[in-house]
C-alpha cells in the first residue's frame, strides 16, 4: 500500500520538473515535508507536475461544475452537497444514495490532487456530463479552459484559524503511530508564513473572491460558517447557482440530512474504508463545527492569526468570522 505524502514527495524522473524544482524555492513543512514555492504558492513536488500536466490538456466543458478549497475548508461536505444537487439525490432510498457507497472524494476526484497525480493524460472524455470536479489550486493556475468556458466554480472558505486547527489534526492523523504528533507551536510558525500545501491560506481565499465579485455567475463564493449558521439558505442558493433549483423546503431537508456530517461520518463506508494509497476515509471527518480553534489557541497565536487575515482583506469586504480571545 503506497504512502500518499510519499508519493507526494517523491521527486519525477522527468528531467524538466527536475530543472523546475531546482530553480525554485523550497521549505520545511512540518520539519518533514519538502514544499516548494512556484506561482506563488507552496506545493508538494509531485503537485508540481500534475498541475503542469493539468494545465495543459484539461478541456473544460460548458456545464462542468468545478468545486475550489484551500485544505480542510470544508471540501467533504461541499462534495456530497453539490453531487447531490446535480443529480438530485433526493430520495429515500439508502440503497440508490451513492454516498452510502463511496467516500465524497472518491465520488468528486480531485484533478491535480488524484485523476493528474496518477495519470499525466487521462482520458475524461468518457464522463457523463454534468462532471463534478475538485481542485486545491489557486485561481490564476487553473487552466484557460476552466476560466474561459461557462463551467461554474463553487468555492468554499473557512476562518483561517479553524482551517489552521483542522489541518494539523488531519496531518496528525496521517502519521506513522509510534511518531509524536507534529508540534503546534511549529504548525502555527508555518501557517502565519503561508507555508503548507497550497498555502498561504489567506492569498487562495481573496483570488476567488475577487473573481466571485468580478464574475458572480462564474464563481460562487460559500463560507464555510455561513452554511453552519443558516443551511437550508446557503443550500438553496447553492442549488439556484448551479442551475438546479429546489421545488419545495423539503428537498433542501432531504439533502442536508443526506450531506450532513454527522450522517456522513457514521456511514460504514468512511468508518472503515481507505484509500488506495492508505489514507483512511475516517481521516476527512472529526468535529465540523466552528471557533473549535478556541480550544487550542492562546489570545497571542489569535491576535496574530487575525492580523494577519485583515491586512490581507483589507478594503476586499471579504470578512471570514474573524473574533478574538477576549
Amino acid at each position: 500500500m503506497a504512502d500518499l505524502f510519499g508519493l507526494l514527495n517523491a521527486t519525477s524522473d522527468s528531467a524538466n520538473i527536475s530543472v523546475l524544482l531546482s530553480q525554485l524555492p523550497k521549505a520545511k513543512w512540518l520539519n518533514k515535508y519538502d514544499l516548494y514555492q512556484w506561482e506563488g504558492l507552496w506545493y508538494f513536488p509531485a503537485h508540481i507536475e500534475s498541475t503542469l500536466a493539468f494545465q495543459t490538456t484539461f478541456e473544460a466543458r460548458d456545464d462542468d461544475v468545478i468545486i475550489a478549497s484551500s485544505p480542510k475548508a470544508g471540501t467533504t461536505w461541499l462534495k456530497a452537497l453539490v453531487s447531490s444537487i446535480l443529480n438530485e439525490w433526493n430520495n429515500n432510498s439508502d440503497e440508490l444514495d451513492p454516498l452510502t457507497k463511496e467516500n465524497p472524494h472518491n465520488i468528486v476526484m480531485s484533478l491535480e490532487g488524484l485523476i493528474y497525480l496518477l495519470n499525466l493524460k487521462p482520458d475524461l472524455s468518457g464522463i457523463p456530463s454534468p462532471r463534478i470536479f475538485h481542485t486545491h489550486l489557486p485561481y490564476h493556475v487553473l487552466p484557460e479552459s476552466i476560466k474561459k468556458s461557462k463551467c461554474k466554480i463553487v468555492y468554499i472558505a473557512r476562518n483561517p484559524k479553524d482551517t489552521f486547527v483542522s489541518l494539523w489534526h488531519f496531518m496528525n492523523t496521517l502519521k506513522p503511530e509510534d511518531q509524536d504528533l507534529y508540534p503546534i507551536d511549529q504548525a502555527f510558525e508555518d501557517f502565519c508564513k503561508g507555508i503548507h500545501f497550497f498555502g498561504p491560506y489567506n492569498d487562495h481565499v481573496l483570488a476567488y473572491w475577487n473573481e466571485s465579485l468580478k464574475c458572480p455567475k462564474k464563481v460562487h463564493f460559500l463560507k464555510y460558517e455561513d452554511l453552519k449558521k443558516d443551511p437550508k439558505e446557503q443550500v438553496k442558493k447553492l442549488g439556484e447557482f448551479l442551475e438546479k433549483p429546489f421545488v419545495n423546503d423539503e428537498e433542501v431537508d432531504q439533502v442536508l440530512w443526506r450531506c450532513s456530517i454527522e450522517r456522513l461520518q457514521n456511514l460504514e463506508v468512511n468508518v472503515s474504508g481507505s484509500f488506495p494509497f492508505g489514507l483512511r476515509h475516517s481521516s476527512f471527518f472529526r468535529l465540523g463545527v466552528v471557533g473549535d480553534w478556541k480550544n487550542c489557541f492562546t489570545k497571542e497565536m489569535s491576535d496574530r492569526l487575525d492580523h494577519i487575515a485583515r491586512s490581507k482583506f483589507e478594503g476586499s469586504g471579504l470578512n471570514l468570522d474573524i473574533e478574538s480571545i477576549e
